[in-house]
């Protein structure tokens, strides 16, 4: 058995093994592979695995070996899976392995932002506490959370995660969410967006991108939010419109922006974002602790075996 991962580095840069699916066929890796590359690479695989490398109709077409396409995240818009069906093409993603690190890294940036630790332990190398009047000293806002709104869009797994963590830190939780208000965990209040915009000391974005959430947080959404209010994004980049969100914070209109995905990855140089000293920007790795890592591999694997076993798991 032929299979090709287009794109391993992201998801295992070396610190991990892959002999768990190397006992399953033979196993060429790429570290990258740039879309004029795909077809030449995949042109004897049976089994494709990939992270962010685009699948299209056109690359099926010039496949004919091409049996089944791994994604190598729980997104699986890089693969047309109309046209793999149509090709009998089998599709499987990696659902819910980064759950408990996506909602920590929430709550990471968030501390980030009421506690400001790295701004202090950064002054304190070079001096600041030990020059001190006083046994203590502080020159921002520090902030406690219990009692706070906290208000998230989407309640799938990973804003279910959060919620529970937000109550927690003693915070009331409001969501946005398809689930009928006696189906949501006690302590979890149904919100239509209008309310949850206006209410939230903390909104959180957990939704899919759809043609509705593209720049669900835009001018008119900022307009209704708090001043105060802090906006976290672990879920997409394009749900908030950067320029919008840039133009809130250099005016005051929001309080800090916490940000692991951007519209463009890696981020154009003009993204007016990355100027914006209360825009908290880490390089989509909420989900790449090493423990998720081992758990996509594992199941990317389960997935493969499963499929060669004529079983059905994770099929999208």
């Amino acid at each position: 058995m032929e299979i090709v991962i287009l794109d391993a580095y992201s998801a295992n840069p070396g610190d991990l093994s892959w002999s768990e699916l190397q006992a399953l066929g033979h196993v060429t890796i790429y570290d990258r592979t740039q879309p004029e590359a795909v077809v030449e690479r995949a042109a004897l695989a049976e089994i494709v695995l990939t992270n962010k490398v685009v699948i299209g109709r056109p690359q099926m077409e010039l496949l004919p070996r091409l049996r089944y396409i791994g994604v190598l995240a729980t997104g699986y818009n890089v693969v047309d899976t109309q046209a793999a069906h149509e090709r009998g093409i089998t599709v499987t993603n990696v659902p819910a392995y980064s759950t408990e690190s996506v909602a920590q890294m929430v709550f990471a940036h968030l501390l980030t932002v009421t506690n400001r630790t790295e701004h202090y332990a950064r002054q304190n190398r070079d001096g600041r506490w030990t020059a001190s009047a006083d046994f203590c000293y502080w020159d921002t806002p520090l902030t406690e959370l219990s009692g706070k709104t906290f208000g998230i869009v989407g309640l799938g797994n990973i804003g279910s995660r959060v919620a529970q963590i937000a109550l927690a830190f003693g915070m009331q939780v409001k969501a946005l969410t398809s689930k009928r208000a006696d189906q949501l965990p006690a302590g979890i209040e149904k919100a239509a967006l209008s309310e949850l915009l206006a209410a939230s000391d903390v909104l959180s974005l957990h939704c899919p991108l759809t043609a509705d959430t593209r720049h669900l947080i835009n001018a008119g959404a900022l307009r209704m939010m708090k001043p105060q209010a802090i906006l976290i994004n672990t879920g997409r980049g394009p749900l908030v419109c950067d320029a919008d969100v840039a133009a809130a914070l250099s005016s005051g209109h929001l309080a800090a922006y916490c940000a692991d995905v951007l519209s463009d990855e890696p981020p154009l140089a003009d993204n007016p974002l990355l100027k914006e000293s209360n825009a908290y920007l880490t390089p989509h790795i909420a989900w790449a602790t090493r423990e998720a890592r081992i758990r996509l591999l594992s199941i990317a694997t389960d997935n493969v075996r499963a499929f060669l076993q004529q079983r059905q798991q994770n099929v999208v």
